[in-house]
């Protein structure tokens, strides 16, 4: 996948910038695992309190994070529960249990964390609304994108849709009840899943998300290929290591006057 704009220099070389059209206004950024102060498996840029990484570790990886993206408030860090809920950043309490956010002003941050799991951005194209959902395959399946989509309340056709780094699919092998659980919702979901040599199924995370985001209307659909598991020097993976930190994807607008 070609990112365009990728940070060069200081605490955020290598950070990813989403390769799509949006707006002037709008601002999205994902991290990678470089650029801050945690160690062990946590190295370096862990933006996880849930993680048992140093506390203090974390506090001072978030505040790199601020400062490095000169970010307008602080991000919405959300308690993530692999549901569909979606909450409103600017009045959303921190922790709050959701899977994604959306904001309709300047200033206002939406933030997911990931680690394997598939973040998603959202943007429409006057720069009014941003969105980002976190897509494990359970709330994928279940719907948060679509639950997002709605909450941006604009139509579909407007809106550009990043996929971020996730478990590629030649890593990502599940079980049965995974395949026939899309599969209930969506015949054609089969077609992102292959056999693997110990008789489950290697799916394709992004295939299937590109699935349901066209099925609900959104086909201005960028991103996707990378893989958090194959690339240990650039991304946390929980199925590669289980014990390991969190990578965050964000997205804000700036003041549109």
């Amino acid at each position: 996948m070609r990112v365009s704009g990728d940070f060069r220099h200081g605490p955020a070389a290598g950070w990813l910038r989403p390769d799509w059209p949006a707006p002037p206004g709008v601002r999205a950024v994902s991290t990678t695992r470089a650029g801050g102060v945690s160690g062990g498996p946590y190295a370096s840029l862990n933006l996880g309190d849930h993680v048992d990484d140093d506390p203090a570790m974390v506090r001072q990886n978030r505040r790199i994070l601020r400062e490095t993206l000169a970010l307008p408030a602080e991000p919405l860090w959300l308690s993530q529960v692999h549901g569909v809920r979606v909450v409103d950043a600017a009045t959303a309490a921190p922790g709050a249990q959701a899977d994604a956010a959306v904001a309709f002003e300047p200033g206002v941050v939406c933030t997911v964390m990931t680690a394997d799991c598939l973040p998603v951005l959202f943007c429409d194209l006057e720069g009014t609304r941003v969105g980002v959902a976190h897509a494990g395959w359970r709330g994928l399946c279940d719907g948060v994108l679509e639950a997002t989509v709605a909450a941006l309340d604009c139509a579909p056709r407007r809106l550009l849709a990043w996929l971020g780094p996730a478990i590629g699919r030649a890593a990502f092998e599940v079980g049965d009840e995974v395949r026939e659980a899309f599969r209930a919702r969506d015949a054609g979901a089969g077609e992102a899943f292959r056999s693997s040599p110990n008789g489950h199924w290697l799916a394709d995370i992004y295939a299937l998300a590109r699935r349901r985001l066209t099925a609900c209307g959104v086909t201005a659909i960028y991103g996707g290929g990378l893989c958090t598991h194959d690339d240990a020097a650039r991304f946390f993976s929980y199925r590669r290591e289980r014990v390991t930190g969190r990578m965050a994807s964000l997205i804000w607008l700036t003041d549109r006057a």
